[in-house]
């Protein structure tokens, strides 16, 4: 009995509250502000301040534009800031290096381009930064959007998430293809000096600054017209581009065609075999037509295969010895262009822009009587597409020889104008690939960023054309006065380069080493011509029908 009252009596106090006290349970079940603030906060998006009401769709989609395009942003505004920091800092830090290089060492990262290894790693680095890139965007996004987000404001988030991601994808896809392009560009047409065989190249020693002792560079420049219709290689273009190493201005001397008895250093095998150059007497007009400079290329190797030496092009080899001497220069290296590439090229840049002075026949032939069924209207600032301009190049109906080489310096002056930055940045894939079928050289790739940079020199600098005087130089004639030429050449080179509609200026400076030679009596004057000039819009009376 004892035992049972105590524990009805314990029983009984615990069941009757105290007075002026609530109930335990009763107090449990009243909400209370503290009550509901785990709640409240979980809610919210990370970072954001308890009591603060959940971003808008609005505020939540320009956030994330925000952190695309200033990554670290939006993970900062979405409550993980030391990321974010590191990130914003990393950014801004790779930006101002970026900007500081470019604006410091700008021909340093041009001369980078043509480095194959150098090429390799920047498509790597390009498309790495593009994939952490699209990773900080998507990152940025979760960390901003809240919990609660109905599916209108998702959807609307992850559509623009999809777009920014694209849109850094795109870009940096391109970037990768294009760099890879050039990579290989580089490597078709560019062999290294080692792997490579040439019986006139230059060998070079020190590739960082391989102009240091040469004050002039000078370039072959070969059009090679292998069209089905005849066999093997003409080349019907041939000019010499000096350039001044210090200040990049260019002299470009054209050869005729047609010129004969081109001679051979004395110390070349091709000496002993043509001593009075390469020519015959007693043919006729036609038959000189294989002995002409334009069949010197084939020609020769093909009758005297190997005689220079090994060689990846043995007619260029030829073609570098021989003008060399008829112009008095030593030649160092050539580029040839395949004019069936010369289309694709300028195409792919979209088009050229030249003045057409004098209607230029597309086909036709002058010595038969057959005349073109298309033409080249006279007009200023015409845009021509690749076909037009490979006819505007070569065109030979009704014009001579004077006039074909002016149009084709013309023409080249219009693929540099049309090479902007803006040009080669969309469309370089196109170009890349027309260059690997267009151009051969026996340029190294060892010395490629030496010439990128003498390349922006000659960019800034003049190009003039040295005006040859074909009549006083004999240039039409069996036996051409190759004395008087290598004098004009020699004092046109001696002359500053001349700016647009000024007249030349007097010598200047003293005469470089020329091959021995007999004096002549007169030598023809050896004008330059500015090629702006040149290639202005100034049509003549007469026109070609």
């Amino acid at each position: 009995m004892g035992r049972r009252s105590r524990a009805a009596g314990a029983t009984g106090n615990s069941e009757l509250p105290e007075p002026n006290s609530e109930s335990p349970t009763t107090t449990s079940e009243l909400p209370t502000a503290d009550s509901e603030l785990p709640a409240a906060t979980s809610a919210l998006p990370d970072g954001e301040p308890a009591g603060r009401r959940p971003r808008s769709v609005p505020k939540l989609l320009g956030l994330t534009v925000l952190g695309a395009l200033l990554p670290g942003s939006g993970l900062i505004a979405g409550g993980r800031r030391r990321i974010g920091a590191f990130i914003l800092t990393v950014t801004l830090g790779l930006t101002g290096i970026g900007v500081y290089v470019w604006l410091t060492r700008r021909e340093e990262v041009l001369a980078a381009a043509v480095v194959p290894s150098r090429l390799l790693l920047t498509s790597v680095a390009i498309g790495t930064l593009g994939f952490l890139w699209i990773m900080v965007i998507v990152a940025s996004h979760r960390s901003l959007r809240p919990a609660t987000g109905g599916a209108g404001g998702r959807a609307a988030g992850a559509l623009l998430v999809g777009v920014l991601c694209f849109a850094i994808a795109a870009p940096s896809a391109l970037g990768v293809q294009s760099v890879l392009a050039q990579r290989d560009l580089v490597q078709d047409v560019f062999v290294a000096q080692g792997e490579s065989k040439s019986a006139t190249r230059p060998t070079v020693v020190n590739t960082k600054d391989p102009w240091e002792d040469k004050p002039r560079l000078n370039l072959l420049l070969l059009g090679g017209d292998d069209a089905p219709s005849r066999p093997g290689v003409r080349t019907d273009t041939v000019i010499v581009a000096s350039i001044d190493t210090k200040t990049g201005n260019t002299a470009l001397i054209s050869m005729p065609r047609q010129l004969t008895f081109m001679p051979f250093p004395d110390d070349s095998p091709l000496h002993d075999i043509y001593p009075n150059g390469y020519g015959k007497e007693g043919l006729s007009l036609e038959g000189r037509l294989e002995w002409m400079l334009t069949a010197m290329y084939q020609n020769i190797p093909a009758a005297h295969p190997g005689i220079l030496g090994p060689s990846d092009n043995e007619g260029a080899d030829v073609l570098k010895q021989s003008v060399g001497t008829a112009i008095g220069l030593k030649l160092d290296y050539y580029l040839q262009v395949n004019l069936k590439g010369f289309a694709e090229l300028v195409d792919a840049l979209g088009g050229i822009t030249v003045n057409v002075n004098e209607r230029v026949a597309m086909g036709g032939v002058s010595s038969s009587h057959i005349p073109p069924d298309e033409w080249i209207e006279p007009g200023p600032k015409q845009h021509l597409d690749g076909r037009h301009a490979l006819w505007f190049a070569r065109g030979r109906y009704g014009a001579d020889d004077d006039q074909r080489q002016i149009r084709q310096r013309c023409a080249i002056k219009g693929i540099v104008d049309a090479a902007d930055p803006r040009t080669l940045v969309t469309k370089y894939q196109a170009i890349a690939k027309a260059g690997q079928q267009l151009l051969r050289t026996d340029i190294p790739q060892e010395i490629l960023p030496a010439m990128v940079q003498l390349a922006l020199r000659v960019k800034s600098g003049t190009v003039s054309n040295v005006t040859l005087d074909v009549t006083k130089l004999r240039l039409k004639y069996l036996h051409p006065d190759y004395d008087a030429l290598r004098d004009t050449v020699e004092k046109a080179l001696e002359e500053p380069a001349p700016p647009a509609t000024t007249a030349p200026a007097a010598p200047a400076s003293p005469k470089a080493v020329k091959p021995t030679r007999k004096p002549t009596a007169t030598v023809p004057p050896g004008p330059t011509q500015n090629l702006e000039d040149a290639c202005a819009y100034h049509p003549d009376g007469d026109q070609p029908n």
